[in-house]
């Protein structure tokens, strides 16, 4: 067989791969998708029911602010890059759901503070000393935005009705939102808690407590630096110097000379003692090397690139997969002791999400092969264990062996979010990646 033969089987198979994978997304997503459209709506009350059974029944109707906040996000992601999704249902949805979140997720108006759990009808129920409802919120009136471009949310009013009328998406490059934007404002205020001042958290400051840096805050900072600085280059240039931030304060995750992603670090960046300090996460660490993979890119840095796929892709991959029964371990510890979390041993859901996005963002990115072999790895695992072919959406918790150990498609922490990011990430990277395929004709033919 001649060379240029080879190449073309070989690029021939690697097309067919890639062409049954986008497929097999794409119908997945249009599945998961079906399945929050048909279940989760509150026509009532607006907003999104997220606490759902097997087969989308409603077991609990609180409502999460962070749950409220990605599924308007999702649904306007949708909207915005997919055709087949530009539907007005799943918009007047999105804005059913943000309008919502306009009345009832703040505490105390005009105060930032947002609920974690409200009522049904909006009245809240708890609140977290943390900053992720509001950073749900952001991202979900960032995105209202784009598909919009209606004032309501960008300036101060809050508490209007829907106006009935069909809103047109925003052309791919938006001009950029006015500084008092809900979304601008909200994450000034998230970084002010961040970098400033966390007293308006309400998080008592105790003498025995140890000051820790957790990983999660820079990762949802860097997100958010990306998401408001998409298409819009005045905020990227305001945000510069916060992603920069970001990206290094994640970096210092990295210790036991570059063996270990460790969850929690001091504030210095050094690692801390006791259970806090050896306790790993395989999946966040996952998804802070997509998301810093995807700001080295944007930034044309080749050596962050490099190192991300190296200690936040393979590193924790290698560690974090189980080798007996296959899934990602939920927790570990960086000394091999037994974890204190009676969920360590699980598989669940959203980790195996992000390592698909991760593997296969650093396979578009760079060309190793040996990522794409991991996300397939991945995805195999993941649509075998987690799907649902009876009722749609995935389970989300499974025992260690890999069975389903509760039944329910949606609670406080899983909602319209992870599995559909993760669909619809997967299928324009796959896409793309079918694109620069050139085909190629064979040798002698």
């Amino acid at each position: 067989m001649s060379g240029g033969l080879r190449v073309w089987q070989d690029m021939e198979k690697e097309r067919e791969t890639l062409q049954a994978w986008k497929e097999r997304v794409e119908q997945e997503l249009d599945r998961v998708v079906a399945f929050w459209m048909e279940h989760s709506h509150d026509r009532e009350h607006g907003g999104f029911f997220t606490c759902l059974g097997r087969d989308g029944r409603v077991y609990d109707d609180l409502k999460y602010v962070w749950l409220q906040g990605r599924q308007v996000w999702m649904y306007c992601h949708l909207y915005r890059k997919f055709e087949r999704f530009r539907r007005p249902e799943l918009l007047d949805s999105a804005k059913a759901g943000g309008e919502f979140l306009l009345r009832y997720a703040r505490v105390a108006p005009p105060e930032k503070k947002c609920a974690f759990v409200l009522t049904r009808d909006g009245r809240p129920v708890k609140v977290q000393r943390t900053i992720f409802s509001e950073c749900f919120y952001t991202m979900a009136m960032n995105e209202l935005w784009r598909v919009t471009g209606e004032a309501r949310y960008q300036g101060e009013a809050r508490g209007t009705g829907l106006d009935g009328r069909q809103p047109q998406p925003r052309p791919p490059s938006p001009h950029p939102a006015p500084a008092q934007s809900e979304a601008v404002e909200m994450m000034d205020q998230i970084v002010r808690w961040v970098r400033e001042d966390p007293s308006g958290l309400g998080r008592p400051q105790l003498p025995g407590a140890l000051a820790s840096a957790s990983m999660a805050v820079p990762m949802m900072l860097l997100n958010l630096v990306e998401q408001l600085g998409e298409s819009d280059e005045d905020l990227v240039g305001n945000y510069a110097e916060l992603g920069d931030w970001c990206a290094q304060r994640i970096l210092q995750h990295v210790q036991r000379d570059g063996q270990a992603v460790l969850e929690n670090v001091s504030e210095d960046g050094k690692e801390l003692s006791g259970c806090l300090g050896r306790h790993q996460n395989p999946g966040h660490a996952l998804e802070a090397g997509w998301f810093l993979l995807r700001h080295a890119i944007r930034k044309g840095d080749p050596e962050l690139r490099a190192h991300v796929v190296d200690k936040f892709l393979l590193l924790p991959f290698r560690s974090g997969w189980d080798p007996d029964h296959g899934g990602l371990f939920y927790f570990q510890d960086a000394d091999g002791l037994c974890p204190t979390q009676l969920e360590w041993a699980m598989k669940l859901w959203w980790p195996h999400s992000e390592a698909m996005i991760a593997f296969l963002m650093g396979y578009s990115d760079s060309g190793d092969p040996t990522l794409l072999r991991l996300f397939y790895q991945v995805a195999e695992y993941t649509f075998r264990q987690f799907r649902d072919p009876e009722y749609g959406e995935w389970f989300g918790y499974l025992n260690r062996e890999g069975t389903v150990a509760l039944t329910i498609k949606g609670g406080p922490f899983k909602g319209c979010f992870h599995v559909p990011r993760c669909l619809a990430m997967c299928e324009e990277m796959l896409g793309a990646l079918l694109n620069r395929l050139v085909p190629v004709q064979a040798a002698g033919t």
